[in-house]
């Protein structure tokens, strides 16, 4: 008997949202594959999404609601699903009486899963009316406002046009590694003869294969961008027509280039050498076609959106921005043009309180603790591993203290997850219907049922459905949420005949059929859009981040935490066809760390700071910048628990600094000898 094939995608918060399809075998999932019919993963995968089959069968997945008391004491006991909404549904009632507000009641969700029925926790939680919601991106942000500052909006080039480019610049990203289906359309481009060039402070997988690789000092992408700027003007290898009528700025922007700043300041700010600089400046000014990729790694560090929008600023000059098959690459956010009906769902006023309470994600635990009036005392997380992801753990650990119900939603008992009072076991995307934009790409899939739910495994959509039927039989009218509509109901109601014809389909039954692309002539910048250059002002700001850490001097080594192939964050880790049980942290340190501290390869380190303390073995890495340390995210001993950003460099239009972090080295049990 033939095999059942349904259409799903991935939902993992990665460049990739790829579609795929899946295999049934008497109700059981035995393979998966690439979606053939999107043009931009075009029927491959992954490791991780081969892997899948292993991932929803683990034997660790949980199974059951489970309740733990006390809080961390590993006394769990396994509940019905009853018997927790009623926990939970109480306890939102006695807060509510309380405060007389749901303000007590919050969430912290983010990326674990990005199909838009996902927005299911936050369409619950509207539908209380007032409460304490999160806001931002710690990822994306910083990026997200220099786009919009340099341009109006949000703008990022077809992926797969990258394939025809004559050059391509990638800025401060490793899709080697992180982006894996882009590679194949950088292979293509330099079959037909592309240069590839790659600026990063780390000898990546992508730059083993450039065709020059400029290593930058972290953080001083900007004035590398401002050196490259400069050559061009002087040189006259600009697009005059764009860069004297079309760019806001101008003036004071080519003022700066010409008596702002030497070649000989590019050079000892970068540390790139003047070969490398004028060598990009003449690939710039000579080669049209022209992509320039702006990665997410820029943005973690202070200085990342003045990079981001000097990176900008040059590639308008050079006349790419509106070139089939040039451009500008970093993200788009176009899954906000969708209804977003869940998220969007509007709840009940109150009499006396207007808007909910907004907390930044990249700053939660901090700004929780200081909420009154009412604190916050009932917190719900749900796709998000607090404990491998987040900054400042230690205002996690007293933000816990203060919390009377913890509830986490996930498929395995997290780190995060073993810090709670309930948790519920989550489907995964084979287990629930979804709907998928991605944000590197442009094409919209659907996401079938293609399995039963392990064991009693619930999509967010149902538990907002089920708990929110539970709170209005113990307190009618508590929730306003439409618990009779189905799945399907919430993904016609995204499908609007406006976005119908954005993307080409009459109804969602066409997407069962192949994914589809959206317009293309939505997408392109439009060649008259006016284009805001960096400003001497913000370059002036930027200087400042040379001396930003001139005081710590006690902690003399820069943090750097890239992403793995193998793992997003901490999701995957527990997978044994990718990694092979606990392993030892691999620490790597440059070469001038290594003879300062006397270390060689395999002896065991322990990197520390204030914040905390992790150990390791050592890797000298001699391709390493001088004074970086660099180690990988999550694992047994997560890596963030060093990392703290102060609250004044987080507000609501930045990503969380991460690359800012400064740590100490010793060799291991040198503090207690």
């Amino acid at each position: 008997m033939d095999p059942q094939i349904f259409r799903n995608t991935c939902p993992r918060n990665c460049y990739g949202t790829c579609a795929m399809l899946s295999y049934i075998e008497n109700e059981r999932l035995v393979k998966v594959t690439g979606d053939p019919d999107n043009g931009y993963n075009q029927g491959r995968l992954c490791a991780k999404g081969y892997a899948y089959t292993q991932y929803v069968y683990h034997p660790d997945r949980l199974k059951y609601p489970m309740i733990q008391k006390p809080r961390g004491s590993g006394n769990w006991s396994r509940i019905s699903w009853e018997e927790a909404y009623a926990i939970i549904a109480n306890k939102m009632i006695e807060l509510n009486h309380r405060y007389g507000s749901n303000l007590a009641l919050g969430y912290n969700k983010f990326s674990g899963n990005l199909g838009i029925l996902h927005y299911a926790t936050e369409g619950m939680f509207n539908s209380f009316g007032p409460h304490t919601k999160t806001v931002g991106n710690p990822c994306a942000q910083t990026g997200r406002i220099a786009l919009k500052h340099s341009f109006g909006e949000n703008y990022s080039s077809v992926p797969e046009n990258m394939a025809n480019a004559k050059l391509i610049v990638i800025w401060g990203s490793n899709p080697a590694v992180t982006n894996v289906h882009q590679m194949k359309f950088i292979y293509e481009a330099r079959r037909k003869g592309a240069q590839l060039v790659v600026i990063d402070p780390i000898y990546t997988e992508t730059a083993k294969k450039a065709d020059l690789y400029i290593q930058i000092k972290p953080g001083m992408d900007m004035w590398l961008a401002l050196g490259i700027a400069k050559i061009l003007y002087e040189t006259g290898r600009y697009t005059k027509d764009i860069a004297e009528e079309q760019a806001s700025g101008w003036d004071a922007y080519k003022a700066f280039l010409v008596n702002g700043l030497t070649i000989t300041d590019i050079i000892k700010r970068t540390g790139t050498p003047l070969e490398a600089i004028i060598g990009l400046s003449e690939l710039y000014g000579s080669i049209k076609p022209a992509a320039t990729w702006v990665g997410l790694g820029l943005q973690r560090n202070r200085n990342g959106n003045n990079s981001i929008e000097a990176i900008n600023s040059l590639a308008a000059m050079t006349g790419n921005l509106s070139l089939p098959d040039g451009g500008l690459y970093f993200m788009h956010f176009d899954v906000e043009q969708f209804p977003l009906a869940l998220l969007n769902h509007s709840g009940p006023d109150h009499p006396t309180i207007p808007f909910s309470r907004e907390i930044d994600i990249s700053n939660f635990s901090e700004s929780a603790i200081s909420l009154q009036n009412p604190p916050l005392k009932l917190l719900w997380i749900a796709s998000r591993n607090i404990v491998s992801q987040d900054q400042d753990l230690k205002a996690w650990e007293e933000l816990s203290k203060q919390l009377e119900l913890i509830v986490t939603v996930d498929l395995f008992l997290t780190k995060t997850a073993v810090q709670s009072d309930i948790v519920l076991p989550a489907a995964t995307h084979f287990e629930e219907e979804d709907l998928h934009v991605g944000y590197w790409h442009y094409w919209l899939s659907i996401n079938q049922k293609a399995i039963p739910t392990f064991y009693e495994a619930k999509s967010d959509l149902k538990i907002a459905r089920e708990l929110t039927t539970k709170l209005n039989e113990l307190s009618p009218g508590f929730s306003n949420f439409p618990a009779e509509k189905e799945p399907i109901d919430w993904i016609k109601e995204e499908l609007t005949p406006e976005m119908m014809e954005l993307y080409n389909i009459e109804s969602y039954k066409d997407l069962l059929v192949r994914p589809h692309h959206k317009k293309k002539s939505k997408i392109f910048l439009e060649q008259d859009k006016k284009i805001r250059l960096l400003s001497p002002e913000k370059i002036v700001e930027g200087e400042s981040y040379n001396k930003s850490f001139a005081k710590e001097k006690e902690c003399p080594y820069q943090l750097l935490t890239p992403q793995s192939l193998l793992k997003i964050h901490s999701q995957y880790e527990i997978n044994p066809w990718l990694h092979g049980g606990e392993q030892e942290m691999i620490i790597e340190i440059s070469d001038d760390i290594a003879r300062n501290h006397d270390l060689q390869d395999r002896m065991k380190i322990e990197v520390f700071n204030e914040y905390g303390m992790i150990t390791g073995r050592v890797r000298i890495n001699k391709l390493l910048p001088q004074n970086i340390v660099l180690a990988p995210q999550a694992g047994h001993d997560p890596i963030n628990q060093l990392i703290y950003v102060k609250n004044e460099n987080i507000h609501s239009e930045s990503s969380v600094f991460f690359y800012d972090s400064r740590v100490k080295i010793r060799k291991w049990g040198e503090a207690h000898v």
